[in-house]
């Protein structure tokens, strides 16, 4: 059986591209599966999607590849179909129109299925009896602009069945549809199992992640946050996602000094490898459709906080089992069901075990399983609808149609399954044969992911069925070096399907600072290739701790890079300040941190070095604090500092201060900045808002009173600086 799904664009990162692709994998295993992408913005999906399915775009809109339709005289009318007050109608267009109508009118599939109103819209209006048409609702009833809701009921009417992704919702739609003859049913979306490791709800870790848009009241999590710090300040939130509502969700931060607490991740296109991270999830919604996210946290064995809003988390989370449901649009109650579990690690340890077992409701073979039972019940009705025709028929004309004449099935009423049992998959493609070995090693086509330990070691993991050969080695190669290399053994496994692997330490290998990549090496020809990034999971650097004092500092951070491939990024210093915290308070900026490499002693200075010169340069007292007791534990020394004024030239309407600390009189400048942890760009996540600062007299003829607005902010290189307007 061929199964199409009518998407608005494969190519970006959403809950309904996410849910979609993970339908369509499990259907791929048994049947004939693709999706139909209106609209192409990548080269690539950024979700990852089974190989078994076919992503077939209709419209192309990168300017720089040579199918772009930019240049068709259709894409500048708008869509004649799609109701104007959908949220995306501006990406619909006549040229979107022809090709949806094409096609729908050429397909050869047995069940189009359509995921957004826009989608339903068009299966209704210029779908085929030829083939089954399922619409989805991957919203809910009440959460659609008025002009879309009434588009959508009215194509419902015309389509063999609809399908929410909640029970209410479904109970909802059937309410305000009464006598509507097409089937309304609920199936949950599907949460396939991730290969990521689990979380051990031990770092001081909260998430929460989709779409930054209003519905989902972030500013209602930031604002439990603030009150969250005031009894547990070691906690941070991490909000990954990214919408509209970023700018709004940033001044909240600004307002409330959550700087240091609450982060702005952005989009993550492989949230498997941030869920084991946290201890808590969040859910803020003041409604859900669904909650796919409480299912992926659930997976990583992550307790989940959700508001008991309509009409997602109260269909999977049992209050007090698995997760905890609070009030909706009640700060203070989010508030308390956070600091429940953060103050109870053996609550969050049996929540995170009873969630494992929930989410295993939402497999993706027993979601693809009720599809297949629905479609089996949906060609079944029509084919018991066409008896009854024939009989009604043979009633009123009896002896003009011949004895024992039967209705006329169509080819897919032919192929329908008997009642109860499961569509066969689609037996037409030819066999796959074997290609013949001639002996000649195969192409490297290396993919490999590595995970981290609490050492800060990295082990890299390569695939076996992408490489060949007796003898590999793992070449890293900094990225930005004159030939600057190293090589690494990779081990050969024991095993036939088991990866080659190999352990990195900080500092072992010596690797300079900077970006690395990685690539795979065949001894026998010298063929190389770059290591395509599986999951690269960073978990173990949230707990790692830093070198002890005396040792060079070292840090590496593996990551992804954009285009897909396995990267680390590497710190190596003698000596290290790390801002642990940095405030911004009227008249002021304190910024507090830890030594690691040398010594903190008598005449301990905070300097800031001007870009724009010598003339320009201030220092500030840096004074010694008692340490944690986790902080002695890693040798460093803790420090803080304040500043106050600024040496900002008259003529200059910017600039910036590098920081430094001095540990002691006569000693060498230490850089001060955030390296250690488990991001790799501290300059996207971790914001500070201004404040007014004095400037000191530079010049006889310059103002010593006058104020300029100052703020922290993290360079390229993860290193602290004052930027001042």
């Amino acid at each position: 059986m061929k199964f199409s799904f009518l998407l608005h664009n494969a190519y970006t990162i959403g809950g309904t591209v996410r849910s979609t692709f993970n339908l369509a994998g499990a259907l791929a295993a048994r049947h004939e599966v693709e999706i139909v992408s209106v609209l192409r913005s990548a080269e690539k999906p950024l979700l990852g999607v089974s190989g078994k399915v076919r992503i077939v775009p209709l419209t192309d809109e990168r300017p720089d590849a040579p199918t772009f339709d930019g240049g068709n005289p259709l894409m500048a009318r708008p869509s004649g179909v799609v109701p104007p007050t959908e949220v995306l109608a501006h990406r619909y267009t006549e040229l979107t129109d022809e090709r949806l109508r094409r096609f729908l009118d050429e397909t050869d599939a047995d069940v189009v299925v359509a995921t957004r109103p826009a989608m339903v819209v068009f299966l209704a209006e210029h779908g085929s009896r030829r083939y089954l048409r399922i619409g989805q609702e991957h919203l809910s009833y009440d959460n659609h602009e008025p002009g879309v809701r009434t588009a959508q009921n009215a194509a419902i009417e015309r389509l063999d069945a609809f399908v929410t992704v909640s029970a209410q919702d479904a109970a909802d739609h059937r309410a305000h549809l009464p006598g509507l003859r097409t089937r309304i049913t609920d199936i949950p979306n599907a949460v396939p199992r991730p290969k990521a490791e689990r979380s051990d709800v031990q770092a001081p870790l909260v998430i929460a992640a989709g779409r930054l848009m209003p519905v989902k009241r972030y500013d209602l999590l930031i604002e439990a946050f603030s009150k969250v710090v005031a009894v547990r300040p070691e906690w941070r939130l991490r909000i990954y996602g990214r919408g509209p509502e970023r700018a709004r969700l940033r001044t909240a931060i600004d307002e409330l000094r959550l700087n240091d607490h609450v982060f702005l991740m952005g989009a993550h296109s492989a949230m498997e490898t941030e869920w084991p991270k946290a201890s808590v999830a969040a859910v803020s919604s003041e409604w859900e459709s669904f909650g796919m996210t409480i299912l992926e946290a659930m997976h990583a064995g992550v307790p989940v906080v959700a508001t008991d809003c309509p009409h997602g988390p109260g269909e999977i989370i049992t209050h007090g089992s698995d997760g905890l449901l609070v009030a909706p649009g009640d700060s203070d109650s989010l508030a308390a069901g956070l600091l429940k579990l953060m103050d109870d690690p053996d609550q969050r340890r049996l929540m995170g075990e009873s969630g494992r077992a929930t989410v295993q409701r939402f497999a993706p073979r027993l979601i693809a399983g009720e599809y297949e039972r629905l479609v089996g019940e949906l060609r079944e009705a029509r084919t018991s609808t066409a008896t009854k025709i024939t009989r009604r028929m043979r009633r009123a004309f009896g002896t003009l149609l011949p004895h024992g004449s039967r209705p006329r099935r169509t080819e897919a009423a032919e192929a329908a399954p008997s009642p109860g049992a499961l569509p066969r998959a689609d037996a037409t493609a030819p066999p796959v044969t074997p290609a013949a070995d001639d002996g000649r090693p195969r192409a490297l086509r290396p993919k490999g992911g590595c995970t981290t330990d609490s050492a800060g070691g990295v082990r890299v993991a390569v695939n076996p069925s992408g490489v060949s050969g007796e003898s590999l080695t793992l070449v890293l190669r900094h990225r930005h070096g004159d030939d600057h290399e190293v090589r690494v053994p990779l081990e050969r496994p024991a095993r036939p399907k088991a990866p080659w692997s190999a352990e990195l330490a900080p500092g072992r290998p010596a690797l300079a600072e900077g970006r690395w990549d990685l690539h795979v090496e065949r001894a026998e020809d010298g063929v190389r290739r770059r290591v395509r990034a599986g999951l690269v999971e960073q978990r173990g650097l949230l707990g790692a701790v830093p070198p002890a004092a005396g040792e060079a500092v070292a840090w590496w951070i593996p990551y992804p890079t954009k285009d897909g491939y396995l990267a680390l990024r590497t710190f190596r210093r003698p000596s290290h300040a790390e801002a642990t915290a940095l405030r911004t308070e009227d008249g002021s900026l304190h910024v507090e941190g830890m030594l690691h490499g040398a010594t903190l002693g008598a005449g301990a200075t905070l300097l800031g070095v001007s870009r724009l010169g010598t003339a320009h340069d201030f220092a500030t007292p840096a004074e010694s604090t008692e340490p944690t007791e986790s902080e002695e534990s890693t040798g460093g020394r803790t420090f803080q500092a304040r500043v106050t004024s600024l040496s900002h030239p008259v003529d200059a309407e910017k600039s910036v201060w590098d920081l430094f600390l001095r540990p002691a009189e006569a000693a060498e400048p230490v850089r001060v900045g955030r390296i250690f942890g488990d991001i790799v760009d501290r300059k996207d996540t971790d914001k500070y808002p201004s404040t007014a600062l004095t400037t000191q007299a530079v010049t006889a003829e310059a103002a010593a009173d006058r104020q300029v607005r100052a703020r922290f902010f993290i360079t390229v290189t993860n290193d602290l600086a004052i930027s001042a307007t």
